[in-house]
């Protein structure tokens, strides 16, 4: 099959063209501004607003509009007061691997800040989705997670604290809480996994460092020990603009 315009597989058919014909203008420029991003490279700075509608002989709404949507997309990103072209997104992994082993295979150092560590007991909503029992102990675990010192997302995890008593003095908060488990002795057999597109809380988007209408990948997973025992409920965050998800299928 011939592509139009020599587009490559998988890009958007004739280039997001109505089928009436008729380009949107800020569509238009923001087509030939990623062609500048791709000939910038990563981190390199993008001519200004005002440079941009000299260029290309448009107002400047419409080129903060072709703007916003390259940085939403996660082609750029702002940097102090100008706009930058951005690196390519990490391509997590859906699997029962780790975010630190899905970040590492990309070059990239992974880490985590701490936001919170509580113990409380399990709530009714909590147990029924887990299989927890209701009132007993629970950890919840609240992390920033990073990629090479930049927030990328948010990841609570919900864990019964009869299986890890001493979460909160034997845990290193910047490692891989699945590591922790494997030298316990835990290991994963199965979960069930659900995803989502929403926009961050006020809160969340705040401690990620993100505006709040930046749209973020939302994952649910509740996850069991190869015994079928309820392991951990995840909610984990991530940056629109920085993440996309792969996975293998098997017919």
């Amino acid at each position: 099959m011939d592509y139009p315009n020599d587009q490559a597989p998988g890009a958007p058919v004739r280039s997001g063209i109505p089928e009436h014909g008729r380009v949107p203008k800020y569509y238009a420029v923001k087509a030939r501004i990623a062609l500048l991003v791709d000939e910038l490279g990563e981190g390199a700075p993008i001519p200004t607003e005002r440079d941009l509608s000299e260029r290309f002989e448009v107002a400047r709404e419409t080129v903060r509009q072709a703007l916003r949507e390259l940085v939403l997309e996660g082609k750029l990103r702002r940097q102090g007061r100008g706009t930058v072209v951005a690196g390519p997104k990490l391509a997590q992994p859906l699997s029962l691997a780790s975010y630190t082993e899905g970040v590492r295979r990309q070059g990239r150092t992974p880490g985590r800040s701490l936001v919170t560590l509580d113990r409380f007991p399990c709530p009714d909503a909590l147990a029924a989705e887990t299989g927890l029992t209701r009132g007993e102990p629970v950890w919840h675990l609240e992390r920033v997670l990073l990629a090479d010192d930049e927030r990328v997302g948010l990841e609570s995890t919900y864990v019964a604290a009869a299986r890890v008593p001493d979460l909160n003095t034997a845990f290193d908060p910047d490692s891989s809480f699945y590591a922790h488990l494997a030298e316990r002795g835990i290991a994963f057999g199965d979960a069930d996994e659900r995803i989502e597109t929403v926009l961050a809380t006020p809160r969340e988007a705040l401690i990620i460092g993100t505006p709040p209408a930046l749209p973020m990948l939302l994952i649910h997973r509740v996850s069991r020990d190869t015994e079928g025992r309820p392991l951990e409920r995840v909610r984990t965050l991530y940056r629109g603009d920085r993440f996309s998800f792969t996975t293998h299928l098997r017919g």
